[in-house]
């Protein structure tokens, strides 16, 4: 299992809220939510902090705990998180920074996936398919883009709406999850929003970025996405014109 990655920020800004972790048989990638201007998140953290704790637990478990599944990985790793700052912020409050998260983990002859949120991951077959595995509950709010702040407030982490790695445990349980045979992969994409934009606004195919990642690496798909942006310009109204980006590609 060979991973490469890049991960940037996005122009302009000077943190990435991205975050990249991986093990010799494991990778995960979490993209943290930037928070509304002017919104009290009730914590006194920022996003970047959240997300790196949140990734540190997230490592401890998947080195410590490898036969454990993903979910209860994940159940842990937010409550580890949430019992850094419990005693210093409001857990309770709907707009606590928060944060997606994608794992990839080959276990013997397994490969197992989550994807909970908007960062999804592309299955390379050995038939020459593509298997997706996206959630994307944020694309089917009531209303449709862009969304108000009173209705994601009202929806994140809701059985109506969606979930996101924040303040309940619950939500690793609501992920997209699964299991393939190592031997009908060869190859995974993980990709925070930031990139699938690609697919998403700017006309390329999954097809196409797969292909890009395994002949020219992970940073040509970024280079792709800066290129679309400032051609283009947001995906959508309201939308960020540019975003953090990550594109981390798994070889067998």
């Amino acid at each position: 299992m060979q991973i490469t990655y890049e991960t940037v920020a996005a122009p302009g800004r000077p943190h990435n809220e991205d975050h990249v972790i991986g093990g010799p048989t494991w990778v995960a990638i979490l993209d943290g939510a930037t928070a509304a201007h002017g919104v009290d998140s009730g914590c006194i953290h920022d996003v970047p902090w959240l997300v790196a704790r949140l990734a540190a637990a997230l490592a401890h478990g998947l080195v410590t705990q490898p036969a454990v599944s993903l979910p209860d990985i994940l159940a842990e790793a937010i409550k580890m998180t949430m019992a850094v700052h419990a005693d210093t912020c409001d857990l309770a409050n709907p707009d606590s920074p928060s944060s997606t998260v994608a794992v990839l983990r080959q276990r013997d002859e397994t490969v197992d996936y989550l994807v909970l949120c908007d960062s999804p991951i592309a299955l390379q077959r050995a038939d020459g398919t593509l298997t997706v595995v996206d959630d994307d509950r944020t694309d089917h709010l009531p209303s449709g883009r862009p969304y108000s702040r009173e209705l994601v407030r009202s929806l994140r982490n809701h059985s109506d709406g969606f979930w996101v790695a924040s303040t309940n445990p619950q939500a690793a349980y609501e992920a997209l999850t699964g299991s393939v045979p190592l031997a009908t992969v060869t190859g995974a994409l993980l990709l925070t929003d930031g990139v699938t934009r690609l697919v998403e606004a700017y006309g390329h195919s999954w097809e196409q970025l797969v292909a890009t990642a395994a002949a020219d690496g992970s940073g040509q798909l970024i280079a792709q996405v800066r290129e679309a942006e400032v051609e283009y310009g947001p995906p959508y109204p309201a939308a960020k014109a540019h975003d953090d980006a990550t594109a981390v590609w798994v070889d067998w």
